[in-house]
């Protein structure tokens, strides 16, 4: 009588279990590789440029001081945002190929 469960021999059952370790392993490595990627955005032709990590933390803001103009402030703020959440959809988008490639294009999965 084969061991497992029934109507399944026990080295298939096993085969399983290795896959799922084996893919536990994969998305562990790539998570932490993306955690560790910089995305980097710009806006305004260049006049913001903003680099986040895939943690989805701000690391760096540069602003060319040629569009700082202390009359239109509102300016500059909608740029940073702008940039901002560009890189932040950067670093979603990666994310998404990278390890959607693992849960074998499952959508929604992460």
């Amino acid at each position: 009588m084969a061991k497992g469960f029934p109507g399944m021999g026990g080295g298939n059952m096993n085969n399983l279990l290795k896959q799922a370790q084996k893919m536990q392993k994969d998305m562990e490595k790539n998570q932490k590789e993306l955690e560790n990627k910089e995305y980097e955005a710009s806006a305004g032709g260049g006049a913001i440029t903003v680099v986040v990590t895939g943690k989805k933390r701000l690391q760096n803001v540069t602003i060319n001081p040629d569009v700082v103009d202390p009359d239109d402030v509102e300016m500059l703020q909608d740029l940073v945002l702008s940039a901002v959440n560009a890189a932040m959809q950067m670093a979603d988008e990666d994310a998404e190929k990278v390890m959607g490639k693992l849960a074998g294009g499952m959508p929604g999965l992460f």
